[in-house]
């Protein structure tokens, strides 16, 4: 059974590092950003939902579930808006990984905001963290950091965290499926709506792109959420966790292998300290879960 958890944590971690197979096509193409994310969440939200239908599981919410969803909603958005908005500054391979700090993130959030104490590993693993972010912007012999790039995905990453800290935080009483189902549902309405204030086309320009969305969507989604969920009930949270690790290091691969995105040696140094960094902050939170 826990050989079984580790597989789907490890296909949920990959199919989430694919992600730039579909996008950069796209922004290629000059093809709507927004549209290409409405159907993908619009799709991924059928999908799950058709996967309720058949569990027999009741969509029903109450005001205030119905509220934290759509913040949820929000927050997934804005993270996927802002992500492949870095990619036009940053190489995919260095934005993925960048993004990859979000539980450091929340590590920082709760620290602020909710008091919660930082211990050793949490401290060295924000420095680790850190330091691999300082690598990754390291070009010759100075630093050159692409100021815009990395702010944009550092966004996408606060969002991203903020999403895992109110899922946490507000105590929300749905299954991880439906939780999953409502965030895609208001995250495709997010890009619906910024389409239509831009007054952008709908229509699906041939087969091939409809077939594109639903293999994007079905791949990099709800494969990745729904393997998560199953993945965290079988080996549990923590090492689900550890395993995303595994996103970046796809993601830098797609980039090198089929992009032909350089592989420095300051790229791998980056990815090798944020992945240290972010796998001991997952360890520290273990182990505070354990003494308290």
């Amino acid at each position: 059974m826990k050989l079984k958890g580790y597989a789907l944590g490890i296909i949920s971690a990959v199919s989430y590092g694919l992600i730039p197979i579909f996008i950069l096509p796209v922004k290629q193409a000059n093809f709507s950003l927004d549209i290409t994310l409405f159907y993908r969440f619009l799709f991924s939200a059928l999908m799950i939902g058709g996967y309720l239908l058949y569990s027999k599981e009741n969509f029903s919410i109450n005001k205030k579930e119905g509220l934290i969803l759509v913040i949820l909603g929000i927050c997934y958005a804005l993270s996927s808006e802002f992500l492949f908005l870095g990619y036009d500054y940053l190489t995919p391979g260095i934005a993925s990984t960048v993004l990859f700090i979000y539980p450091v993130m929340v590590a920082l959030i709760m620290f602020f905001f909710y008091k919660e104490r930082l211990n050793k590993l949490s401290i060295i693993s924000l420095f680790l963290a850190f330091a691999g972010v300082i690598v990754l912007c390291l070009k010759g012999k100075g630093l050159e950091i692409n100021y815009a790039g990395l702010g944009i995905v550092m966004l996408s990453s606060l969002s991203y965290a903020l999403y895992m800290i109110i899922v946490n935080k507000s105590n929300i009483k749905v299954s991880g499926f439906k939780l999953s189902f409502y965030s895609m549902v208001f995250t495709s309405i997010f890009f619906m709506i910024k389409a239509l204030i831009g007054r952008e086309s709908f229509e699906i320009p041939s087969t091939s792109v409809f077939f594109n969305f639903i293999i994007f969507a079905f791949l990099t989604t709800v494969i990745s959420t729904l393997c998560l969920v199953f993945a965290i009930k079988s080996i549990g949270s923590t090492s689900a966790a550890i395993l995303g690790a595994l996103e970046p290091v796809v993601a830098v691969m797609v980039s090198v292998l089929i992009f032909h995105e350089k592989f420095t040696f300051n790229l791998l140094i980056g990815i090798i300290l944020i992945l240290f960094g972010v796998i001991l902050n997952v360890l520290a939170g273990s182990k505070k879960i354990v003494h308290s």
